[in-house]
């Protein structure tokens, strides 16, 4: 009896280490998404800083999945946030949207 109950809490022990990694991973990507999809709403609303402001959210959160498991649609979507920001710092809402846009195409392809 006290051998399976120590069997079980290994095995708990090491399932409980080894899944907050891939939850984290997909939280971040999926909190990416998120933050994107609101870089678009604002764009699309004319208002290029709520596309920097969201943009920057979502760049952490991608940049955090991509340190954790590198993904090249993860990667794509860095580049085209990157630029969105870019867009949005000078005051083009439209070109922000435009990344945005391709942004969040990319990381609804990556694993989430």
């Amino acid at each position: 009896m006290i051998r399976r109950a120590f069997i079980a809490f290994v095995a708990l022990s090491v399932a409980a280490l080894f899944s907050p990694i891939a939850l984290a991973q997909e939280n971040h990507v999926a909190e990416a998404i998120t933050h994107t999809r609101a870089a678009v709403d604002a764009g699309l609303d004319g208002k290029a800083d709520g596309v920097v402001e969201h943009a920057k959210q979502a760049l952490e959160h991608a940049q955090a999945a991509q340190k954790e498991k590198s993904n090249r649609f993860v990667r794509a979507g860095i580049v085209h946030l990157k630029q969105a920001i870019k867009f949005g710092e000078k005051g083009n809402a439209k070109g922000g949207v435009k990344h945005a846009k391709e942004a969040l195409a990319k990381l609804d392809h990556a694993p989430h």
